[in-house]
């Protein structure tokens, strides 16, 4: 029999009317060890036996049930068989085929290599294909048939195994796969066509019943490739945090960052935890009213003001290009402004604080924006107006005096593009006018407004870099009359202090110009990189930036030291400012050795002060560089000559806008010393800036260790459930004051103090919202340091247990996926302050990197059998399922965040594959659950590519992670080995 065929050793058991054990155990023996009977195509060629005649072979069909019983033969192969069959006309064929499906169709597995598994997967989209064209057969013949009892019943009969088929979670993501897997989705182009094909009959079926359940197949055939659709939102929660918090943080700290890192933070925010539409717009406006309200006066008002009238809009005209559903986003933006206007106290008090209409201004700058229809515009301004006539007012004559910001910052935005296009003009030709311009600009609060609105709509840059252009024009010039000199000086001097001032308000990288233009740095940008104090710079007052020429410092300090007046003709005013330092140190040594008496030092000091304020910016930062050097006892008359310098002169022949002037001046050399003052505990008197304190400065307690300030803080936060801006600026001083390790490390010991579920949820909102300070940092240290720390020791695990390893479970996860994220697209840290960081450590030991072995590191990870244990090349790496897509996609392992992500899943895989399971196994999984809840449909290359395919086998063991739909999301489907080992771990379920 050996030398038998298999079609002829069927045959000869029909004859002979073997039953089907017999027939089994003889055709066993006549095949060589070691061929499988799929390899023998043995369900083909019984189908193809059985079906001859116009009904089916009943013995051989036997034979076929048995092999599918015994395993003799594959379900992919039967299945592939059963779809070669076309001759739908013979019912008692297509209904013996039906009861075969019946068998297996929905308990289909297979736990063999992984290409068997694929194999069942292209088998089973062959099925449904051959499954949709049988049904359609038999609705076309309905429209014919005379017996209608009959071909109602055959048709039911094929309904109901589509129905079995596609009603399995399982088969439906193993037709994904399969679907998948095919460049042009040729295949599954068919399967469309025939549903259409199928939908086009149905009007035909006298049974609603029969018409309803196809409907539903249908509906199932189209929802395959959106198995990884978006999930439900949270309906059940009205108080989001994390969105207050970051645009809390946004409006506090970063006015001058562009609007899309931010339009994608929150988006990311709102995918994260699911949050509706008007909820997530309600809570952005709930947070700008907040911060309006509770802004420190002066120019931190004017900033809140301008992001929330220009800034906000603006974001979201963005968020309305992204995806929404099925709603529109102007609904859910009139939606929004609904329920904002129950907040009926929240809208009196900031229309209190700010003297107008604060909600009728949004809607109508949202108007504008086409955020909102007239119809809804008018109905929302209305319903504002009625509420209004109830509110408490002020007195009238408190009102009178002041002047609402929102209105100005409004008028203020078209006067920046003006402004930008009368700076754009020759400077040489019309000094006067643009002098006069400027001179508008100092009036009052008008450079603050301006700044703020240029700031709030990412026009400051620009508007900086015309003032440095400026500056640069007036340094010299030859040839020049006494008018034109003294304007000259203005221009220098006005064009300096408004960006020195622009520098201490918004950050000196707004003024450093790209490194794409080539050519000589600009005076200022020289003069603010290496001479200007800010916060947390230190500076050594014997650089070499304050030693100019020496003859030149004699000519000043002779030129301070007499009683002529300063001649404006030809002087280098960059070359003054350069000098001023080296002068004063010399003036200051005279002093201090009773060379010069304390009226000649007044003199000198009104000479400085005199004529162009930004003398006496220059020499006061190296007075504070200076004092930061001296002990406290040698302080007295380096403090005597600031303040010497920073007291106004009041005279007559003093060059045009000097009231003006010494207001910016007075302000620039406040914020100058104040870490100096504050070190000597000294008071200085600042009179044209007022007696308001700078803004958000001192305020850690003196005497009180920073991390018990950091524990209050955050315990405060917990009980409130929301973070104002004085926190935000505690928690920045705190990063940079105890560094980046010690600040995450405090923070998560108290999210796993935390017991409450409720809490452990809001504590985790905050969390993620302070890390946005520096979130890449924070990240890297968070899931290198930190995170392996706690999962690798034994007497650690007790802390992750639920809720709070849960919770850290879903914060690490946000902090990967945003960090992830804005890394990917190239966008630099969002909060990248103007302090110095420390560097953290140095990721390339994390991750080992070997190119010229590439698979020495897999080797360790490697837990399949199949795979040899040994990869010899590169080409090889390709079938090991111990790799990771970001290794077949060739991400950059170089890059700190993609080391220490490989890093972090090279440990959770070798925790799920460890002999011993605990709190830390349970952590892995949440981690895991959190990455699916948080996956954006269908985006490729997030987190989970530096997944190891091997992980996936390990993690289906896991009970909660057991699903078709999670293998589906944790698996890159994008590439051949992504698909294999999805259809091995879903085969296997």
């Amino acid at each position: 029999m050996k030398d038998v065929t298999l079609k002829q050793a069927i045959l000869l058991a029909w004859r002979e009317r073997w039953s089907d054990y017999q027939w089994a155990i003889n055709i066993k023996k006549s095949f060589s060890k070691g061929a499988t009977m799929d390899q023998q195509n043995l369900a083909d060629v019984l189908l193809e036996q059985a079906l001859i005649g116009p009904s089916p072979n009943p013995l051989l069909m036997s034979y076929l049930t048995y092999a599918i019983s015994s395993q003799m033969v594959s379900y992919a192969s039967v299945l592939t068989a059963i779809s070669k069959f076309n001759d739908f006309s013979r019912e008692l064929c297509v209904k013996s085929l039906l009861e075969i499906l019946d068998m297996f169709c929905d308990k289909l597995s297979c736990h063999g290599k992984a290409e068997e598994c694929f194999s069942l997967c292209r088998a089973l989209i062959n099925t449904l294909f051959w499954m949709l064209r049988c049904t359609s057969f038999y609705v076309e013949n309905f429209k014919e048939a005379v017996d209608l009892l009959a071909a109602e019943n055959q048709l039911s009969m094929c309904v109901d195994r589509l129905e079995r088929i596609l009603s399995s979670t399982k088969n439906r993501a193993l037709i994904h796969i399969a679907r998948m897997d095919e460049p042009d989705f040729s295949l599954w182009s068919s399967v469309e066509q025939g549903v259409v094909k199928l939908a086009e009959n149905l009007n035909s079926l006298t049974s609603q019943l029969l018409r309803t359940r196809i409907e539903e197949c249908i509906s199932l055939v189209n929802s395959i490739p959106l198995m990884l659709s978006l999930h439900q939102e949270q309906l059940s929660r009205t108080q989001f945090p994390t969105v207050h918090a970051v645009i809390m943080l946004e409006g506090t700290m970063n006015l001058t960052g562009e609007v899309q890192p931010l339009v994608e933070q929150l988006t990311m925010i709102k995918r994260m935890q699911r949050i509706p539409s008007p909820l997530f717009v309600l809570e952005i406006w709930k947070a700008c009213f907040v911060g309006l309200i509770e802004s420190p006066e002066g120019t931190e008002e004017l900033k809140w003001t301008a992001f929330t009238f220009l800034k906000i809009p603006q974001v979201l005209v963005r968020l309305k290009k992204y995806p929404q559903g099925d709603r529109e986003f102007s609904e859910d933006v009139n939606s929004a402004f609904e329920y904002l206007l129950k907040l009926t106290p929240l809208l009196d008090k900031a229309d209190q604080r700010c003297n107008c209409d604060c909600m009728g201004l949004l809607l109508q700058e949202c108007g504008k924006q086409g955020l909102l229809s007239e119809v809804n515009l008018k109905n929302l301004l209305d319903k504002r107006n009625m509420d209004r006539e109830q509110a408490p007012r002020l007195k009238s004559s408190e009102n009178a005096n002041i002047q609402p910001n929102p209105g100005l910052i409004l008028r203020a935005e078209p006067t920046v593009t003006n402004i930008l296009k009368t700076m754009d003009a020759d400077h040489s030709k019309s000094p006067e006018g643009i002098l006069g311009v400027l001179g508008h600009m100092l009036s009052g609060k008008s450079l603050d407004l301006l700044l703020a609105a240029a700031a709030a709509t990412g026009k400051l840059k620009s508007f900086a870099q015309k003032f440095v252009k400026l500056n640069e024009f007036t340094k010299y010039n030859s040839g020049e009359g006494s008018k034109a000199a003294s304007v000259r000086a203005l221009l220098f001097d006005i064009s300096f202090l408004m960006l020195c001032h622009v520098a201490q308000t918004y950050g000196s990288e707004v003024i450093i110009s790209d490194l794409s233009t080539t050519g000589e740095v600009p005076f200022f940008e020289t003069w603010m990189q290496t001479c200007m104090p800010e916060e947390g710079k230190i500076l050594n007052p014997d650089h070499p930036c304050f030693r100019p020429d020496s003859t030149k410092v004699e000519a000043l300090v002779t030129l301070l030291n007499s009683t002529l007046e300063m001649k404006l003709v030809q002087v280098k005013w960059h070359e003054v400012c350069l000098s001023i330092s080296a002068a004063i140190l010399e003036i200051l040594n005279a002093w201090e050795n009773g060379v010069l008496p304390f009226e000649a030092i007044q003199k000198i000091t009104d000479n400085i002060k005199g004529k162009v304020c930004s003398m006496a910016v220059c020499a006061v930062a190296w007075l504070v560089a200076h004092v930061r050097m001296l002990g406290l006892d040698e302080r007295e008359k380096s403090l005597l000559m600031i303040k010497q310098l920073a007291s106004p002169l009041y005279g007559e022949n003093l060059l045009q806008f000097y009231s003006e002037r010494v207001v910016i001046m007075s302000s620039i050399l406040e914020q100058m010393c104040a870490d100096v003052l504050q070190q000597t505990a000294t008071q200085l008197k600042f009179p044209s800036t007022g007696m308001d304190p700078i803004p958000y400065r001192n305020l850690l307690p003196s005497k009180k260790p920073i991390r018990e300030v950091l524990l209050a803080t955050f315990s405060d936060l917990l009980e409130k459930g929301w973070v104002n801006s004085r926190s935000i600026h505690v928690f920045d001083t705190l990063l940079h004051m105890g560094g980046v390790y010690w600040f995450v490390n405090n923070l998560v010991k108290e999210l796993l103090k935390e017991t409450r579920k409720d809490y452990t949820l809001r504590a985790v909102e905050l969390s993620y919202a302070i890390f946005c300070l520096d979130m890449h940092q924070i990240t890297l240290t968070l899931l290198g340091h930190i995170l392996p720390g706690l999962l690798t020791n034994s007497s650690k695990w007790e802390m992750l247990m639920d809720p709070p390893g849960r919770a850290l479970a879903k914060l690490s996860v946000w902090c990967a996926l945003s960090s992830y994220s804005t890394h990917s697209k190239g966008q630099a840290s969002v909060k990248q302050r103007k302090r110095h960081r420390e560097d953290i450590e140095d990721y390339s030991s994390l991750f080992p990197l070997d190119d010229t072995q590439p698979s020495k590191l897999m080797r360790l990870l490697s837990s399949n059998e199949e795979e040899p244990a040994i990869l010899s090349s590169p080409s090889d790496r390709s079938m090991s399922s111990s790799l990771s897509a970001s290794q077949l996609h060739t991400v950059n392992m170089r890059d700190p965040l993609n080391r220490v992500l490989a890093n972090l899943f090279l440990l959770i895989s070798s925790i799920l594959s460890a002999k011993t399971a605990g709190p830390h196994t349970q952590f892995v999984q949440w981690f895991m659950e959190e990455c699916v809840e948080c996956l954006e449909q269908g985006s490729r290359g997030g987190i989970l590519q530096f997944m190891p395919f091997a992980m996936v086998s390990e993690l289906v063991k896991l009970s909660a992670m057991s699903s078709p739909k999670i293998v589906l999301a944790i698996t890159d489907l994008s590439l051949p080995l992504g698909r294999r080992v999805a259809a091995k771990a879903i085969a296997a379920l």
